[in-house]
C-alpha cells in the first residue's frame, strides 16, 4: 500500500498520481513523502524507475530484519558510485563521473544509474569485458533524482510492547532521504509515520517543508517510542525481584530470560542506530543544514539514554537472576538439611530397635516386664537429646 503526500508553498496533496513523481522531483519548491508499507514488485519498479534507487538499497528496503545502518549514495567523493564516499570528505563538491560540474547543457546524471564494474576475477586485469558489466538504463526520473546532491539509504527501527505475547516487537523502517524527497518503505503497520503524517498535514504545521525537519520528526517519534518499552521492562523486573525474595515463583525464571532475549535484540538494533545518527551528524551529503545538528543530536542523547538503559537494566535481570538460582541453592540447602536431620533421628531409633532385636537365648532384660516400654523411653530420650544437639549448633 501507497500514501504519497506533496507539499508545495505549505499546500499538501495526496491525490497527485505516480506518474508524476519526476515532476515533483523535478521542482525545488516541492517536497514528497512517499510511504510504501508490505512492497510488491511494482513498488519496487517505482523505486528503481521512477526515483533511480540503488539496486543494492532498494534490495535491502524490501529485505527483512536488515542491520540498522546508513549509506550515502551520490555523496562527495564517490566516484565509483557505490555508495561509500571514498574520502569522506563533505567539504568537496559531489563527484559524478562523467559530469562536469556546473555544466548546463550536460543531461543530469545518476549516479546509482552508472555502469557498476565488477572485478575481472579470472583474467586479473584492470580491463572489463561486456559480459562483466551490469548495465542499469537511466530514466529522467532517475536522473533528477540524483544528480543534484544525493540521497540517504538508512534502516531504523520502530519498536512496540506486545502485552498480550509479553514481548518487544521490532518494524524496521527503511528510508530514502534527499534534498526535497522522503520515502520509507516497512512491513506491516508502523504507526509513528501515520502520526508523523497527520502532523505533517495539519494546518499551520511546524515541521514546515523541509525533508530534514521530517526526517527529524520521524526518527525522534521512533526513538521516543524506546522509553516507555523500558519503563515497562523496569516495572517488570520490580515485579520480578517482589516475586523471587516475596513469594519465590519459579515460573519467574521464565519471565527473566525472555526479558533478557528481549533487551539483548534491543541492544543489537540501539547501538547500530547510535552510528546511523553519526554518520548523519557528519553531513556528508548537503541534506541536513547546520540548523538541523542541534535536533539531530537530540535524537542521537536520546538513543545513548536509551543504550544505557538497556545496559543498566541488563545488569539489574542478571543480578535478579543470580539471587534467584542463590535462593534457590539456600532452598535446596534447607530441604538437603532437614532431610539429613530426619534420617539421623531415625537412625537412633533404629538403632535402638536393632540392638533389642537381636536373636540370643541368654539375652539382658529378655524377661523384663517393661521392656516394651523401656525401649520406647530410651529411643525418646536418644531423639531428644539430639534435638537439643542441632538446637545448640543451630542446625534447626
Amino acid at each position: 500500500m501507497r500514501t504519497l503526500i506533496v507539499s508545495h508553498n505549505g499546500r499538501s496533496r495526496t491525490d497527485l498520481p505516480h506518474t508524476a513523481i519526476a515532476e515533483v522531483l523535478r521542482d525545488p519548491a516541492a517536497t514528497l513523502w512517499l510511504d510504501i508499507s508490505d512492497p510488491a514488485e511494482e513498488d519496487v519498479a517505482l523505486l528503481r524507475e521512477q526515483f533511480g534507487f540503488h539496486p543494492l538499497a532498494i534490495e535491502d528496503a524490501v529485505r527483512a530484519h536488515e542491520r540498522p545502518k546508513v549509506d550515502a549514495y551520490g555523496a562527495p567523493g564517490d566516484d565509483d558510485g557505490d555508495g561509500v564516499p571514498d574520502d569522506l570528505a563533505p567539504s568537496e563538491p559531489l563527484a559524478l563521473s562523467g559530469l562536469a560540474a556546473g555544466s548546463a547543457n550536460d543531461a543530469p546524471h545518476n549516479i546509482a544509474t552508472e555502469v557498476a564494474p565488477l572485478a575481472d576475477a579470472d583474467q586479473g586485469g584492470d580491463e572489463l569485458s561486456e559480459a562483466m558489466l551490469l548495465p542499469l538504463e537511466p530514466t529522467p526520473a532517475a536522473a533528477v533524482g540524483a544528480a543534484g546532491v544525493g540521497y540517504y539509504f538508512v534502516v531504523f527501527y520502530a519498536a512496540a510492547y506486545n502485552k498480550t505475547a509479553d514481548h518487544i516487537e521490532t518494524h524496521a523502517v527503511n528510508l530514502f532521504i534527499g534534498a526535497n524527497y522522503l520515502v520509507t518503505v516497512h512491513a506491516g503497520v508502523v504507526q509513528d509515520i501515520a502520526d508523523t503524517m497527520a502532523r505533517w498535514r495539519a494546518p499551520r504545521s511546524p515541521l514546515g517543508s523541509r525533508v530534514s525537519a521530517l526526517v527529524h520528526a520521524l526518527l525522534d517519534a521512533m526513538v521516543d517510542d524506546y522509553f516507555p518499552l523500558m519503563d515497562q521492562v523496569a516495572d517488570r523486573i520490580e515485579e520480578l525481584e517482589d516475586t523471587i525474595f516475596v513469594n519465590f515463583d519459579e515460573r519467574s525464571i521464565e519471565v527473566m530470560f525472555r526479558l533478557k532475549k528481549d533487551l539483548l535484540a534491543m541492544r543489537r538494533i540501539v547501538a547500530p542506530e547510535r552510528d546511523v545518527l553519526n554518520v548523519l551528524l557528519r553531513r556528508q551529503l548537503p541534506i541536513f543544514g547546520p540548523e538541523d545538528i542541534a535536533y539531530l543530536q537530540d535524537v542521537y542523547d536520546h538513543i545513548v539514554r536509551v543504550t544505557d538503559n538497556i545496559d543498566t537494566y541488563r545488569d539489574l535481570l542478571s543480578s535478579a537472576l543470580d539471587s534467584y538460582l542463590s535462593l534457590q541453592s539456600n532452598k535446596l540447602n534447607q530441604i538437603m538439611k532437614l532431610l539429613t536431620i530426619a534420617s539421623i533421628l531415625l537412625m537412633s531409633a533404629a538403632l535402638v530397635t536393632g540392638f533389642y532385636g537381636q536373636n540370643f537365648r541368654a539375652f539382658p532384660e529378655l524377661d523384663w516386664g517393661i521392656g516394651s516400654a523401656w525401649s520406647l523411653i530410651l529411643m525418646a530420650l536418644i531423639t531428644a537429646g539430639l534435638m537439643v544437639y542441632f538446637k545448640v549448633k543451630r542446625w534447626l
